[in-house]
């Protein structure tokens, strides 16, 4: 006599003080939930935690659109021949000129999209229970949209071969931080690997640009907020080195200090890395063709549409007026 197999009994769940559960509604995108008589249902949105900082970081290039495939710019050589400077006799028979060498540097400029769709019946049950799902899908779009941008901008797309902000491959200047683990160092020796990083990017670019512009991992940040600079003092030891710092001397502002994330472990060995850069649209910059969407199209019950958009890799005009100390 050969075995029967029964089907498995299905379980259900039940909740001890007799209340009603939630069942498989909970999930479906029109955000339907089986309430109690006495539960009072919050009806605002609350999105999942982020936080982008792209655009306080660096300038958009806004001049490139959809028709583009790349991105590029020149940077151009002057060479005059000579050892001195072009002085002339009276009779100057040979004159020195000017030599012109002019190099492109040129970016995929690669199309970012994302399609949006929905059900009729899904948007009538939304629109009655006043939570309209063509709207929140839209926010989630549009966190997705400036979390992707945000990565892009600082540290690029690994699969594509790019680089961002942090660890550009064009900047030279990287080396360890000349003291460095900033949880022990004193307040001097801080601001001595800070000026040793400005200093060193200033000489780079030939005493021309001296950077206004320092990025810091979280950790380190507060520390820098949370300590003061003496037993006496009545400042912190961030606000002293914005105000004492060589930016303040050669730009005439304080030195721009601030958090960001993707400095954690961002340095050789998987250390913690600090940025020395100036914000200017003709030092560093991001090209980016905004959001566009195509017109709500009709399939069925099914209602659809498609945001895209062009997102670059981050162009170092003058990659020497950027360096990376490490080790912090």
């Amino acid at each position: 006599m050969s075995n029967i197999i029964l089907p498995r009994a299905i379980k259900r769940a039940f909740t001890r003080d007799s209340m009603m559960t939630f069942d498989r509604q909970t999930i479906d995108s029109s955000g339907v939930f089986l309430l109690g008589e006495l539960e009072r249902l919050d009806q605002t949105l609350h999105a999942p935690l982020a936080a982008v900082t792209w655009g306080r970081d660096i300038t958009l290039r806004n001049d490139v659109s959809m028709a583009d495939e790349m991105s590029s710019f020149t940077n151009s050589t002057f060479a005059s021949a000579g050892s001195g400077k072009s002085w002339a006799g009276k009779v100057n028979d040979a004159i020195p000129g000017i030599s012109l060498d002019i190099g492109k540097t040129a970016t995929p400029l690669p199309i970012w999209n994302i399609q949006l769709s929905w059900t009729i019946p899904e948007l009538e049950s939304a629109q009655k229970l006043g939570r309209p799902v063509d709207q929140q899908k839209f926010e989630g779009m549009q966190l997705k949209w400036q979390m992707d941008t945000d990565e892009q901008v600082y540290v690029g797309d690994a699969g594509l071969g790019m680089t961002g902000l942090v660890n550009g491959a064009a900047v030279v200047n990287v080396s360890n931080a000349q003291t460095g683990t900033w949880a022990t160092a004193t307040v001097k020796q801080i601001m001595d690997d800070i000026n040793e990083l400005l200093t060193s990017v200033w000489a780079a670019s030939g005493y021309a640009i001296c950077p206004s512009e320092l990025r810091l991992p979280p950790v380190q940040f507060g520390n820098l907020v949370s300590r003061i600079v003496s037993d006496a003092g009545n400042i912190s030891v961030l606000e002293y080195l914005r105000q004492n710092t060589l930016s303040n001397s050669i730009n005439g502002r304080p030195l721009n200090i601030q958090p960001l994330k993707w400095l954690v472990g961002r340095g050789a060995s998987n250390k913690d890395r600090m940025v020395a850069y100036t914000n200017e649209q003709n030092r560093v910059r991001f090209p980016m063709v905004p959001l566009q969407r195509t017109p709500l199209e009709y399939r069925g019950i099914h209602q659809l549409t498609t945001y895209f958009g062009r997102l670059g890799g981050v162009e170092f005009v003058y990659p020497e007026t950027i360096g990376y100390r490490d080790g912090i």
